[in-house]
């Protein structure tokens, strides 16, 4: 007999994920959890009107985060003063009591975000296969699971037989080849990764992170990461899981105990990828030439280290590049060789499942400490457990101390649908994941970075260079 071929981590999940295949080439895969959210009443609609059950409550988890406010929270619903958006909030409360689903809602300490609580509550855990109401369910692929956003028919889908069919992705390995320098992050890096391989670079693939300049990195900053594979394209993003893994699983309410634990810790430490293990596509960054970057225009892609330049679409040789370099530049009124840094900022919001978990608000705390806000700015915390722990901390005095917001936790000016946006015209330097034009609210431009960036601009009232802050001490 041959000797069978080096397996990635993708490949160990999927195949022990699949029930059926069709001629086709698509194939039937069991989900292990199913992450809903406001949105998701249209999935409980079809549920109701196929006269369908729910096949396994158990393993599906809600959250009220795109929708709630994120200020007067003690007033519960009757903070939301737009009755749409109440509704919403109103809805999810309402289906998942009706099917027997665990909400993590209004008035709960653990609400929050979905792709923050997930992990926090031991619910994320490795090789499972996670299914999301959300695009940017691949953060869950920090700690080696298979996960992926899905449209409102395939969540009503999943809820009814625990299963999706599937074209099998292709894989993509982007190996990070050695640590990053100081005064970089991983939202530096993911947006390096992205400006690099383009907005539609992994377009079918799911991207497997590897390389010292990953596994240095903690849990949460792999989670930034793989939070914002979906900006390039991709199916999923993945990190093999490691022993900072397993001890960032241990002991949360959702994970397993006892004989359990160890025999999952047993099937984790199985998954990581095999040496010579094929992909389709590799791509090699230097993770010690990555800067501290921003994004310049409407597109994640459209990113440069903050020392650099507006680029000039003059100077591009492609004509629908050229195009889009053009919309993007009238749309964020700047024009071509402007310094990044002498871009002033009217806003700045810390926050999103990208960028709103413990680490990331010490990250900005360090930068806002003796320092004043020169304009308006907001953090957000990721969920309740985060906020209580900062507050434990102190971080919540030295950003109040600074002049900046201290909210509840929310998805917030992120989706701009919850009332915390931008009104036309204004600029934001922002921790969230996406800059398209009308993201963050009508007309508003938004400007991608890592937390401490975002409080740098915060007391500097304009892009800046959050090492030159760093070094003064």
């Amino acid at each position: 007999m041959g000797t069978e071929a080096p397996k990635t981590i993708f490949d160990r999940i999927w195949e022990s994920h699949v029930i059926t295949r069709r001629d086709d080439g698509e194939s039937l895969i069991y989900i292990d959890r199913l992450l809903l959210q406001e949105n998701s009443f249209h999935a409980f609609d079809k549920i109701r009107r196929e006269n369908r059950k729910v096949r396994n409550p158990g393993q599906a988890f809600a959250f009220a985060d795109h929708y709630v406010p994120t200020r007067d929270r003690a007033r519960g619903l009757d903070a939301i003063a737009d009755p749409e958006i109440r509704n919403m909030v109103e809805l999810i409360e309402a289906d998942t009591r009706a099917y027997d689903i665990t909400l993590f809602g209004l008035g709960d300490i653990r609400q929050g975000i979905l792709h923050v609580v997930g992990p926090e509550q031991g619910i994320t855990q490795p090789g499972l296969v996670i299914a999301g109401a959300d695009s940017h369910t691949s953060t869950h692929g920090a700690l080696g699971a298979y996960a992926f956003g899905i449209g409102s028919s395939e969540v009503a889908h999943v809820l009814a037989v625990q299963g999706l069919w599937r074209p099998r992705p292709k894989t993509m390995l982007v190996d990070v080849v050695d640590p990053l320098p100081a005064g970089t992050t991983a939202k530096d890096l993911i947006l390096a990764i992205i400006a690099r391989i383009g907005a539609g670079g992994a377009v079918g693939h799911v991207i497997e992170y590897a390389g010292p300049g990953i596994t240095g990195l903690s849990v949460e900053e792999r989670m930034t990461v793989c939070n914002m594979s979906i900006e390039a394209g991709a199916r999923a993003g993945l990190v093999s899981p490691d022993d900072k893994v397993f001890d960032y699983v241990k002991g949360r309410p959702y994970a397993p105990r006892g004989e359990d634990w160890e025999r999952a810790l047993a099937y984790w430490r199985s998954l990581p990828s095999a040496p010579g293990a094929a992909y389709d596509r590799r791509v090699e960054i230097t993770g010690g030439e990555v800067a501290p970057m921003v994004t310049w225009g409407t597109s994640p892609d459209q990113a440069l280290a903050v020392t650099g330049r507006v680029p000039d679409p003059a100077a591009e040789g492609d004509a629908d590049e050229r195009r889009r370099m053009e919309r993007a530049l009238t749309y964020m009124d700047l024009r071509p060789g402007q310094d990044l840094r002498a871009i002033a900022v009217d806003r700045v919001f810390i926050g999103s499942c990208t960028n709103s978990r413990i680490e990331d608000l010490r990250a900005a705390a360090a930068v806002a400490k003796g320092r004043q806000a020169r304009v308006p700015a907001m953090v957000v915390p990721g969920s309740g457990l985060i906020k209580r722990q900062a507050e434990e901390e102190g971080l919540h005095e030295i950003f109040l101390g600074a002049g900046f917001e201290w909210r509840e936790p929310g998805c917030s000016m992120c989706v701009a649908i919850n009332g915390d946006g931008l009104q036309p015209g204004e600029r934001c330097a922002s921790t969230s994941n996406r800059n398209f034009e009308g993201r963050q609210g009508r007309g508003g431009r938004t400007h991608l970075m890592s937390p401490a960036m975002a409080a740098a601009a915060a007391v500097t009232g304009h892009l800046s260079d959050v090492r030159d802050l760093l070094a003064e001490g």
